[in-house]
Formats: structure tokens, sequence, C-alpha cells
């Protein structure tokens, strides 16, 4: 029987024990690296199992804090601005019986400020990326809101017909309206001559808003008319592109219904 010196064994030994010693070092680092750079939810060696699966210390706390920026963006404040701005500007147009010109000049001022914002929380919003649901819902609700206003003070106080009020409210109302019919069909993009709508409502409301006399007060007659013109010319071709894309939409799901059968 062939024997190994105590003394070589224990050396060789011992240059295992190191080495083995060494790896696990090395085993360790590399678990730490790793596990620091792991995506959430892996396990990770030399972890507890019991905390498997649960979040990272303020991880909802982050969670939360970003919905939260997600919401009150600067678009949003925007929207949320020009909704105040609506009892305030109702409340400077209808002061001292509602034929003051300082009065209505502050009124003006209110309602210039809400269309401007219009203009930035829009562009903020697609430009940033800082869409969310509320403001889906809250910015028309706000367009709508200091354009009804002022159209129903106008015309409450004899400044405006109420046909006109009524057709452009009936007909905001009503594309609005319709858009949700047929969403699930698609999305009724906005036109030029829809932006143009917009643009010129605003300046003849804004000119009726003044108490403006003489050249001007024919001007913003003529003014309103053309927007009144806009309004249900671009209101014709809302509806006609609705017609359109709901007959596709139905098309398109009558043929993958026909391709699913066959």
């Amino acid at each position: 029987m062939t024997g190994v010196p105590a003394s070589a064994a224990g050396g060789s030994s011992g240059a295992q024990g190191a080495r083995c010693t060494a790896a696990a070092a090395a085993d360790g680092v590399a678990s730490e690296v790793s596990g620091s750079a792991s995506a959430p939810g892996e396990a990770v060696p030399g972890a507890d199992p019991a905390d498997e699966g649960r979040p990272a210390r303020g991880g909802k706390i982050t969670a939360a804090a970003v919905n939260q920026a997600s919401v009150w963006n600067v678009a949003n404040l925007l929207t949320m601005f020009r909704l105040v701005l609506v009892p305030a500007f109702v409340a400077l147009m209808l002061e001292n019986g509602g034929y003051d010109p300082a009065w209505r000049s502050l009124a003006w001022a209110s309602f210039a400020i809400a269309m401007i914002t219009d203009l930035f929380d829009g562009h903020l919003a697609r430009t940033y990326n800082l869409v969310t649901d509320f403001g889906k819902i809250a910015d028309p609700i706000a367009d709508k809101a200091i354009m009804g206003a002022a159209l129903i003070c106008l015309s409450s106080l004899g400044d405006l017909p109420w046909w006109v009020t009524v057709v452009i409210l009936g007909r905001e109302l009503g594309i609005t309206l319709m858009r949700f019919l047929v969403i699930r069909y698609g999305v009724i993009p906005a036109s030029r001559g829809g932006k143009l709508k917009t643009l010129t409502q605003g300046v003849a409301v804004g000119m009726y808003v003044l108490a403006l006399t003489g050249w001007l007060a024919t001007l913003r007659f003529w003014v309103m008319a053309a927007a009144v013109v806009l309004t249900v010319v671009t209101g014709l071709d809302y509806v006609r592109q609705a017609i359109v894309l709901r007959r596709q939409g139905i098309a398109e799901r009558a043929a993958a219904l026909e391709e699913t059968e066959a």
C-alpha cells in the first residue's frame, strides 16, 4: 500500500480548501453583482426565499409618484386652470348688469387666456408625451365650457341671436357624441377646417365680448358669420367621415368573421 505523507496530504487539502474559499468568494461577488442588476422578481442566489416576489423597498412609493406625476403635469394643470376660468369669466361678464365696458374688458382677458392655454396644453401634451386619460376627458370639456359660457352670456344679454348659440353648441355637442359612438370603428382626426373653425369662433366670440362700436362692431358680425358657416360645413364633413368610418369598420368585421368561420 503506497502511503502519502501526512504533510503532503495536509498541503493538498489546504490548497483545495483555499481554492474552494476563493471560488466561493468569487461566487459571492458575482451573486452580489447579478443580484443588483437582476430584473424585479428574479431569484437572487443567497436570498431568503420568503422575500421572492416581494417589491423592492420604496417600489410602491415610486410607482405612486410616477402615477401622480402623469396626472399632475403641466398640460393637465393648464386644463384645470381653464375650468376654473369659466365661473370667473361668467362673473366678470355679468358684473354691473353685463354692459360695463371695463368689466367686459376683464371678461375678454379671461376668455383670451382660456383660448391661449387651450393651444398650449395640447401642444405640451403631444410634444412631451403628457397625454393622460384625465386630459382626454377634461380638455374637450374645458373647451366647450368656456365657449358655451361665452355664447350663453352674450345671447342672454341680447348681444348675439340665440339661434347662433344653438347652432354652434348643438354642432359641438353633436360631434362629440358622434365621436364616442364611432370610437369602436376608429378615431376621426381633427381636420384643418375644424382647426380654422375653432380659431374663427374664438376670434368672433372674443370680439362680441368686448364692447365694440362703429366699424369694429360691423367687422365682428362678419367674423361671426364666417364662424357659423365653418361650424356647419365642418360639422357635415365630420358626419360624412363618421359614416365612412362605420361602413369600413362593419365591412372589416364581416370579413374577419368569414375568415374565422372558414
